[in-house]
């Protein structure tokens, strides 16, 4: 277990951000609206360890593209593209978002969430005027989470000033090798994931992208490990609730708790953070979109299995390719 770091303030604000939206929902009776404000509220996860103004341009960056992920993902529902070509935007998404997080030096690194938005609306049934709810919503959700950064940022600091100048250069130098390797891995995972679920393909994907975000192979290794460790177990704890048959408010509630305790390990240690991670990624799915407990369960384990299992053969291949190159070079 890592240290504290000051984990409880990520986590007050993660949780504030996730759930005043959902809440706001809730009270307009637009459930079905929940996965675009949830994915939105993503965005107040970003720049935890940086600066006020650092943090804010971080969080609009990112707000920009969970905004265009989800956009994209309701485009192919909309226009009945057929499994593989969703996969395979979904993976080029992973693959141009992995390059812009790691070449703008962004936290978190990779592009599990651009993966996770995009492939979650792309298997939801969707129509034209959702593309418009997908602007409204996550937009409002975006924005009220920087606001509350900039909010939480006056009231430490007191001035505009530094809560919105950044102080770092934003220059840009993407390591796109890693990026196509996460999008290479994101496709395979994707397009096998497929050919036995077609409604939950995308979390193999979302497994594959996390394993392969880093550039060590060891590090990449540990998370394809603790990734499904976790996993399951998070599972487990997700049927349950979703057995207990909440109301929707209850599940609202343990949607924001799940939010905090996610922040509060995720700096710590990713495998026991995953116990939290993972009901809270299947209750924001079946808040929009209902699905049976066991499917949920039995679907989840099944595709980051597969998920995991590709993310290390690709890790592994990646490695030995690296390794070759710079044997080559020394030579």
């Amino acid at each position: 277990m890592g240290p504290h770091a000051g984990a409880h303030r990520v986590a007050f604000r993660a949780a504030a951000s996730i759930g005043v939206p959902l809440l706001a929902l809730y009270l307009l009776g637009r459930m079905d609206l929940s996965i675009y404000a949830s994915f939105g509220a993503l965005t107040s996860l970003y720049g935890r360890f940086h600066y006020y103004g650092d943090r804010v341009r971080m969080q609009l960056g990112a707000g920009a593209i969970f905004l265009v992920a989800m956009t994209v993902g309701t485009l192919l529902s909309v226009l009945h593209a057929d499994i593989t070509v969703r996969i395979m935007t979904v993976a080029l998404i992973a693959t141009i978002v992995t390059g812009i997080v790691s070449g703008y030096k962004w936290h978190p690194g990779g592009a599990t969430f651009a993966v996770f938005s995009s492939g979650a609306v792309a298997t939801m049934p969707a129509e034209w005027f959702n593309l418009v709810q997908v602007l409204v919503v996550t937009t409002s959700s975006v924005l009220f989470s920087v606001l509350l950064t900039v909010t939480l940022g006056l009231l430490q600091t007191h001035s505009w000033t530094r809560v919105l100048r950044p102080i770092q250069v934003e220059a840009f130098n993407a390591d796109w090798s890693v990026a196509v390797t996460v999008g290479v891995g994101a496709l395979l995972a994707g397009l096998i994931g497929q050919t036995v679920d077609d409604d939950h393909w995308y979390w193999a994907m979302v497994a594959a992208s996390v394993i392969l975000s880093g550039a060590a192979t060891t590090a990449r290794l540990t998370r394809s490990v603790q990734r499904f460790i976790g996993t399951t177990l998070g599972v487990f704890i997700a049927g349950a609730l979703l057995w207990l048959q909440l109301p929707v408010i209850g599940i609202i509630v343990s949607v924001i708790i799940l939010q905090g305790t996610a922040e509060l390990l995720i700096g710590r240690n990713y495998g026991v953070a995953m116990l939290a991670v993972t009901p809270l990624a299947l209750l924001m799915v079946s808040l929009a979109h209902p699905i049976a407990p066991e499917t949920l369960v039995v679907d989840r384990i099944f595709e980051t299995f597969i998920g995991s299992l590709v993310g290390t053969f690709v890790a592994l291949i990646s490695a030995k390719l690296r390794s070759e190159q710079q044997s080559k070079l020394r030579g």
